[in-house]
């Protein structure tokens, strides 16, 4: 398994799997202890972990070397269990019924029994969730039962990959393991569409055609983030992520008066109730989990600012660093 977020080592011995119902089992296992594990669907393969679990999630941006936290997709195995992550309004509920299971993801409000892990959702009240159409990543959802955020299965930047192979060639060493269901059948990824208040919006065009999801809605699209605010809803988007109220001082040697504390490390300068520690050892895996969590936990009124102690800017640090520059942003 990996090592801290810090130290990790990119040398894994990544397991290489078939098809066939040990190995199916095999990688169900492995995503419920936290591991990753890439896995074909219809459209590309994916890099899984369980997305309820913050540190496993964080892996997934270590792997890829993803520059931000962007929102992730969560897989499921059925619409009946993404109804328990989301609020379908009409509109999305025909498409899901449409189209699913099949290369569409839907950006939808949380429901209350959500357990999709900030990390996973960038800190947003809203969710992409998708049902794919690939018997493994079916059987594979359907023994870990549980949601799976699986992005890409490439280095961030490069070609997604649409066979094991290209899996192997850019991740091989970095994660835990790979099961091979032969080549994707879509080969682009899923199609993002956002049913979010009144507006359905295209978010990001892919494996399904515009013309057949205006078909079952009777209606068109919107474009891009219309109606949706100026907020990051899933991949694929250039837009502000999500940002507290309160003002966001980086790199603070301690908490003034009226602010907060977000310490990192075991040299903390936080006392009282408005302060919390990403990682009291240091570990940047541990952080990246519990960074949009604690900076929700701390904006709360009364709070001015919100002080950041300094975090290293390697590895996972540079994601961080990058989420709390924008936090920090004038706004």
């Amino acid at each position: 398994m990996r090592g801290c977020g810090q130290c990790r080592s990119m040398d894994l011995t990544t397991l290489h799997l078939g098809m066939n119902k040990q190995a199916i089992e095999q990688a169900a296992r492995l995503l419920q202890d936290g591991a990753l594990v890439a896995f074909p669907t219809e459209t590309v393969y994916g890099l899984g972990a369980d997305a309820t679990n913050g540190r496993a999630v964080a892996g997934i941006y270590e792997a890829k070397g993803r520059p931000r936290f962007n929102p992730l997709i969560a897989h499921l195995a059925s619409f009946d269990l993404a109804g328990g992550q989301g609020v379908f309004s009409p509109a999305a509920e025909r498409l899901a019924k449409a189209f699913w299971p099949g290369p569409l993801t839907l950006v939808v409000p949380k429901a209350s029994t959500c357990t999709v892990s900030e990390i996973a959702t960038a800190g947003l009240d809203s969710v992409g969730l998708r049902v794919p159409d690939h018997p493994v990543a079916r059987a594979i959802l359907t023994a870990a039962a549980r949601p799976v955020a699986a992005p890409s299965a490439n280095r961030s930047g490069h070609v997604s990959a649409t066979t094991a192979a290209h899996v192997a060639a850019d991740l091989d060493g970095r994660i835990d393991a790979i099961v091979d269901g032969g080549p994707t059948k879509v080969g682009v990824e899923s199609t993002i569409v956002s049913c979010l208040g009144e507006s359905v919006a295209m978010l990001r065009p892919g494996g399904l055609s515009r013309e057949a999801i205006e078909h079952v809605l009777g209606f068109a699209l919107a474009e891009g983030t219309e109606g949706a605010g100026d907020e990051l809803l899933a991949p694929g988007m250039l837009a502000s992520h999500y940002a507290p109220k309160a003002h966001v001082r980086l790199d603070a040697a301690r908490a003034e008066p009226g602010e907060a504390w977000l310490g990192f490390g075991p040299q903390d300068c936080g006392v009282g109730a408005a302060a919390a520690n990403l990682s009291p050892s240091g570990d940047l895996t541990e952080a990246a989990a519990n960074l949009f969590g604690m900076l929700r936990a701390l904006d709360r009124p009364g709070i001015h600012a919100i002080a950041v102690a300094p975090i290293p800017a390697w590895g996972l640090g540079e994601a961080i660093r990058d989420r709390l520059a924008r936090a920090a942003a004038e706004r």
